[in-house]
């Protein structure tokens, strides 16, 4: 091509839509490599843990009582508490997956296969669902007056790739989607009803299902309420959207009823959340003070970054599109989810776990930024990205090798204070796999900088190398460490240590996470404390500077002795015995 020629120049006046995209910046992201690249970020942080306090340890004990017999299927509880989420379907997953697993498999780590799957699961959602919405026509990008325009099959895979790369690449994800929680349900079945409901003009039996799972499914994970949203609004912006077929009255009819459908299926698990009383209504608004509001801010600028800039971005550039009087399904669709999930987040309080769903979305909305990136913008990203997780990169490395040698003095010193009584390890499997994570990055980053500059999904490529780079560094080099710190494996080692196994030991005002913790790890028979006394022995949580709490009657019980956890001072127990 001619220096001084560009495709653009010759295109239409009038643009209907402000992609300018040509074949050269279509070109396919090897799927050996993307798929190497996702099964870097799934796979560390679900093997080699251990359950982390506390959502996910709690979710562990849950599963544990079904396991048992201890608690109903159609209502899961804990020592008699039902949980904070109205979930079902995670809680079944965790105990079939308990109840499968071959003898001497540890119950935290096979209830990880198919949480595992659902990451997957939302990977794949994201992926098909931002590429039906690319093919859409109104998504298309600008025609050349003499032809070279990206093709629609190349530009929707293109978009597609750069959607997976941008939902790896945000910071909120990487903790939250590793564990056994129902909110990595919910992401799941959130991300496959996005799939479905992007994929409706095209629809076939598959994505009917696909459908009627994802709506199902985010039902019975603790999210009716947000299935309800999701769907209604998912079947309104179809029903109104005419611009994937040619005749009109075909397209209404067709339309009319694929979104009648869906509404029906909406209802129908909305019908199940009551039978199943799964609603629970919770409305915590902020507080009108800075403090509330700052926080808030602030978890929508870590969590969701580094996409929520260029999800701003889209909205700007395809406003025309999606405020006109025919709906751009491609921004519509994305832009709802994320508006009904951060709206849902600021009101019920439930802060990241609820934003974790609004990712897929995001990510859709992410690509469709880049087809109207300037040059000047994309290099700032680049650059910007390549000093950030460099430097995380590099602050990993340092601090682990000061947790091995002593050397550098300060990050070692900073590591014995946080952590008091940690004992370093070296593994050589880790380190060896940290090492080749390096050298990837350091390879991509000078890939970046080199060859192949003319893919649309350039410019996401080093954030989410970058993420999956880090994330990766912390579940190799640091898990002793984040081991020794987040769970409760040390806790109730000391803890059992002081009793003589099997022995019954009342629960006072302790924590899901601990009460699980104490079930799963120990043989201990645990009851929740009453008026009077049953068990020998009873755990409760200190008050202030370990002080006994009102709720103890020291008629009753003696005080035996206090066990710290290694690392955080609120996980602390108080241990009495029967006078």
């Amino acid at each position: 091509m001619l220096p001084f020629f560009r495709p653009e120049t010759f295109s239409f006046v009038n643009h209907p839509t402000p992609a300018i995209v040509a074949q050269s910046a279509v070109r396919r992201l090897p799927r050996l490599a993307l798929l190497l690249f996702c099964a870097a970020y799934v796979l560390p942080g679900f093997f080699g843990r251990d359950a982390w306090k506390s959502a996910d340890m709690a979710s562990l004990g849950f599963m544990s009582e079904l396991v048992s017999g201890s608690a109903r299927w159609l209502s899961p509880t804990l020592l008699g508490v039902p949980a904070e989420s109205p979930a079902l379907l995670p809680f079944w997953l965790g105990a079939w997956a308990m109840q499968l697993a071959p003898a001497g498999i540890p119950a935290d780590f096979a209830v990880r296969a198919p949480f595992g799957l659902l990451l997957v699961l939302a990977m794949v959602g994201t992926w098909y669902g931002t590429y039906y919405l690319a093919r859409s026509p109104l998504a298309q990008p600008v025609a050349f007056a003499f032809g070279g325009e990206a093709q629609p099959a190349d530009y929707a895979r293109a978009m597609a790739d750069a959607s997976l790369l941008a939902f790896i690449a945000c910071l909120g994800l990487g903790q939250l989607s590793h564990e056994t929680t129902p909110a990595l349900a919910q992401l799941g079945f959130s991300a496959l009803l996005f799939y479905a409901l992007s994929a409706l003009p095209y629809a076939s039996g598959a994505t009917t299902a696909a459908a009627a799972l994802g709506l199902i499914g985010l039902t019975l994970s603790g999210a009716p309420m947000l299935a309800v949203w999701f769907g209604l609004g998912g079947a309104a912006i179809h029903l109104f959207d005419r611009s994937h077929d040619d005749t009109r009255s075909t397209t209404g009819h067709r339309a009319s009823l694929q979104s009648g459908m869906v509404v029906l299926v909406t209802l129908l698990g909305a019908g199940l959340a009551v039978w199943l009383d799964l609603w629970r209504w919770k409305i915590d608004l902020p507080q009108a003070n800075w403090a509330d509001w700052n926080g808030i801010a602030q978890l929508l600028l870590w969590f969701t970054w580094p996409a929520w800039p260029l999800v701003l971005w889209t909205v700007w550039r395809w406003r025309h599109q999606l405020f006109s009087r025919q709906i751009s399904r491609h921004v519509a669709l994305p832009a709802w989810f994320v508006l009904v999930t951060v709206v849902s987040t600021i009101l019920t309080g439930t802060s990241d776990r609820t934003l974790l769903l609004a990712l897929p979305a995001m990510a859709s909305l992410a690509a469709f930024a880049l087809p109207t990136l300037k040059r000047q913008v994309a290099a700032l990203i680049d650059w910007f990205t390549l000093l950030f997780f460099t430097t995380c990169g590099f602050i990993i490395w340092v601090i682990w090798i000061a947790i091995q040698t002593g050397v550098p003095a300060q990050p070692a010193a900073n590591v014995a204070r946080l952590a008091p009584g940690f004992v370093a390890s070296f593994s050589v499997f880790a380190f060896a796999i940290a090492l080749v994570a390096t050298v990837a990055w350091a390879w991509l980053v000078k890939w970046r900088v080199g060859r192949h500059r003319a893919a649309i999904w350039k410019s996401l490529i080093l954030p989410a190398g970058g993420a999956a780079w880090c994330w990766l560094l912390l579940m190799t080099l640091w898990m002793p460490l984040l081991n020794y710190a987040q769970s409760y494996t040390l806790l109730v080692q000391r803890t059992a240590a002081l009793l003589d196994e099997p022995s019954c030991v009342e629960a006072l005002d302790l924590s899901q996470g601990q009460i699980a913790a104490f079930q799963v790890y120990t043989t201990l028979l645990l009851v929740r404390a009453g008026t009077t006394p049953v068990c020998p022995w009873l755990f409760t949580e200190p008050g202030p500077d370990l002080s006994i709490p009102a709720g103890v009657d020291t008629s009753l019980w003696s005080p035996h002795t206090a066990v710290r956890h290694p690392v955080d001072g609120t996980e602390s127990l108080l241990l009495f015995k029967r006078r």
